[in-house]
């Protein structure tokens, strides 16, 4: 298929419930018997595990730094190709930021559809939808509103006066504080850990087919538009087996940084080391971020895990170890109630969970293969002896500039790598 059913849902801001509203369309959508892919603009971990519930189909991010344009046009282009609808969940305001969610809508013709929190509001709301409408007119298309935590019927009808006849109101969402999705410092309580998503998934989807009767999505024309799947990487990771730790503890992980080692050429064999898994039989080693500090005693618990991870390095195998991976290597994890945690010793320095957050915003850092983009994002300190061997830098001028650490085989940063920004660079240092 060439031609896919594509809809962006933003809004003026955080907090607005897109998630939620993104998460009950694809559930609806998928209800009546739909194939459904749902992308996240920008980078994020939680809010795609949500979705990736809710679509029965793992979450992509579409990032113009991150992944660049051509990326993004395949990744869109392979899911036009075996879906009956595309969801683009925003980030932050439609036009916060650099890329923003509005620049996504305009590169890949994306219809917007923009969520806005009604509670403390009435007649207001149509002012608010008019100037999203019209701020960027002509270059990107706002298809309608959803009003989110309405308090009645009544609330509903007011927010839809002055709304002009393109700009229609979708749907009034009900405030509904018991479907509301738990947090913590990061973000979003993750799926896993949430027993009834599933209930509450439904629960939306049924609130959204009730409230938005005859709404429709436009298609839109990818393959007219030039866009076609991104071309296979040479192989150079063939016949390598890289172990990536997926869990609790180790669960931000990028889909397209596994389909990249798939690509590559690799063997990915996931295992679970805060479940008692120990290291499996691998050529090298993947530990991305998570939660290590959740579950320290888990992990120490798993002696096999510690010992296994220090063979590998005594054996000069490549390490890869992201920002909550980097802490679980460290002498020791202090957590947000101050109780000191020992951890794997095998990067000198400690670690500390901090009450506010440290840093955030996208980066870019040259590895001794290549430029590799990403994004930090964390509550914690890490002091190390260690000297960096490189140190990020953030596009929109932002304080953010992580350090990169060699120490033998293990390489060690905050930064959260995408592995398409650079896959010969990837395949380099995993190939050892």
């Amino acid at each position: 298929m060439t031609s896919c059913p594509a809809l962006m849902i933003s809004a003026p801001a955080s907090g607005q419930g897109k998630t939620s509203v993104t998460a009950a369309i694809a559930r609806h959508a998928r209800q009546a018997g739909k194939k459904v892919r749902v992308f996240k603009t920008g980078p994020d971990y939680l809010d795609p595990m949500i979705l990736e519930r809710a679509s029965g189909h793992p979450v992509y991010q579409l990032d113009l730094f991150m992944g660049g344009l051509d990326h993004c046009r395949g990744l869109l282009a392979q899911a036009a190709s075996e879906s009956d609808l595309i969801l683009v969940e925003g980030v932050m305001g439609l036009f916060d930021g650099a890329p923003s969610s509005a620049d996504l809508a305009e590169a890949f013709n994306l219809p917007v559809l923009a969520v806005i929190d009604a509670g403390s509001m009435a007649q207001t709301f149509a002012a608010l939808a008019l100037g999203l409408q019209r701020y960027r007119e002509g270059r990107i298309r706002l298809c309608g509103v959803v009003a989110n935590r309405v308090g009645s019927e009544g609330h509903g009808r007011m927010v839809a006066e002055g709304l002009p006849a393109d700009l229609p109101l979708v749907a009034a969402l009900q405030r509904r504080q018991d479907l509301a999705l738990p947090e913590r410092h990061l973000g979003l309580v993750q799926a896993r850990e949430l027993p009834g998503l599933d209930a509450q998934l439904d629960e939306w989807a049924r609130a959204w087919g009730a409230a938005s009767a005859g709404f429709e999505f436009a298609p839109v024309d990818f393959a007219a538009a030039g866009f076609t799947p991104e071309p296979a990487p040479v192989p150079r990771l063939a016949g390598r087996r890289i172990a990536v730790a997926q869990d609790a503890a180790f669960s931000f992980i990028y889909p397209a940084n596994l389909d990249c080692l798939r690509r590559l050429g690799a063997e990915v064999l996931l295992f679970a080391p805060a479940e008692g898994e120990p290291l499996p039989d691998c050529d090298a080693l993947w530990l991305p971020g998570g939660y290590p500090e959740l579950h320290a005693p888990a992990l120490r618990a798993n002696k096999a895990f510690f010992s296994g991870l220090r063979a590998h390095l005594a054996a000069s195998k490549p390490l890869l170890a992201e920002c909550g991976g980097m802490l679980a290597l460290a002498v020791s994890l202090t957590d947000a109630q101050g109780q000191e945690h020992a951890m794997a010793g095998l990067l000198p320095g400690q670690a500390r969970l901090q009450t506010r957050l440290t840093a955030l915003g996208l980066q870019a850092i040259t590895w001794p293969e290549g430029e590799l983009r990403g994004h930090t994002f964390h509550y914690s300190t890490f002091e190390t002896p260690l000297p960096p061997i490189a140190r990020a830098s953030n596009p929109n001028g932002g304080k953010a500039a992580e350090a990169l650490y060699q120490q033998g085989s293990l390489r060690a940063s905050y930064v959260h790598h995408y592995f398409p920004s650079n896959p010969e660079a990837i395949a380099a240092f995993f190939a050892g």
